[in-house]
């Protein structure tokens, strides 16, 4: 399929700038892929779709707090560097982007706050990319408690207001665990402690995987080609217990429910010859799903609303069905659906 089947008119009033007040109470589009029917709910109605014996998996990685502001030696101008990834953890360094790129060259130093911080840019990769070492005296433990109070939530650059201190919270999922994610997966953010209980309490396992999810998956395509599109390549992890519980639910023909994007992709990087999940430990992925796609373990997806164009839409349209989803999708903007990360939610079935 080529970009520009993926495109549609957005009306900005519809892109949410503030979560729901509470997680459970968003919006939810049932889908059934296989009539086209859509049904209107509320988001803690899920519960009503399932049934003993089914598993929900969903992606525990956790946020930090990604985007830092400094200021260049000498000139004192005010810099953004957002942290990618940790490449070194002895040596503290770092992949990031900074931005104004122009004003930042191999061997400029950086100073953030009052702190003791400083970073030292030692190596270009993209046009913003930088490798960065942090010169920091401190633990381990101490590096990253700093890291932590200098930093700000990263939420999407859509999103055009500064992070207040309530995104702490609600940029993250009730269950989050590892630290490792520069963007939270957003279906999981509907989801409550009391919800998970409920599901338990009903017989249906919620069990982990972690993607620890990078930019790449928000960056965009920019070939008309979908073959010629490659994604970045992102940290996962698929511990035994969730193998054996979505194995199980597999074999007895019950329902795998992937709760976003991210977990889906995760899910179909780690298949066995028969059909079946495999266990994966510190592996990565670059796996770019668009229609047509056979599927192999999760028959029911939980996802927000996507951007036009965005490789998250087209694994939604690969799996609910390119037709079925572009008619959702319409039928968002006329209700009126909130949509991306904080956005209203889409159940697949």
């Amino acid at each position: 399929m080529k970009l520009s089947e993926f495109s549609f008119q957005l009306p900005p009033e519809l892109l949410a700038y503030y979560p729901t007040e509470n997680r459970d109470e968003s919006r939810l589009m049932v889908v059934d892929r296989k009539t086209g029917k859509i049904e209107h709910k509320i988001f803690k109605d899920i519960l009503g779709y399932f049934s003993e014996g089914d598993v929900f998996v969903a992606n525990n990685t956790k946020v930090f707090p990604a985007r830092l502001y400094g200021n260049k030696e000498k000139t004192g101008a005010k810099i953004e560097v957002f942290l990618l990834r940790e490449l070194n953890k002895d040596a503290r360094l770092w992949d990031v982007l900074v931005d104004p790129a122009r004003k930042i060259r191999v061997g400029n130093k950086l100073y953030f706050g009052d702190s003791d911080l400083v970073a030292e840019v030692i190596d270009n990769t993209t046009s913003r990319g930088r490798t960065i070492r942090f010169l920091f005296d401190g633990t381990d433990e101490e590096f990253y408690k700093t890291i932590d109070e200098l930093g700000e939530t990263p939420l999407p650059k859509y999103i055009k207001r500064k992070a207040e201190p309530e995104d702490r919270e609600r940029y993250q999922t009730v269950f989050a665990e590892h630290t490792g994610a520069v963007a939270a997966p957003t279906a999981g953010l509907h989801f409550t402690k009391q919800i998970i209980k409920k599901l338990e309490l009903a017989g249906i396992d919620f069990t982990p995987i972690t993607l620890h999810v990078g930019l790449g998956t928000f960056r965009a395509v920019d070939v008309e080609d979908l073959t010629k599109h490659k994604m970045d390549s992102e940290n996962y992890f698929i511990p035994t217990e969730t193998t054996q519980k979505v194995n199980q639910a597999l074999d007895n023909k019950k329902r795998v429910v992937a709760v976003g994007t991210t977990t889906m992709r995760t899910l179909e990087s780690s298949v066995s010859a028969n059909s079946r999940l495999k266990s994966a430990d510190n592996l990565w992925t670059d796996r770019f799903i668009f229609p047509p796609y056979d599927f192999k373990i999760a028959n029911a997806l939980i996802s927000n609303f996507h951007m036009p164009e965005s490789t998250l839409l087209m694994l939604t349209c690969a799996f609910g069905g390119f037709d079925n989803v572009m008619k959702a999708y319409e039928e968002a903007i006329k209700e009126k659906y909130r949509f991306f990360t904080y956005g209203d939610a889409m159940l697949i079935i």
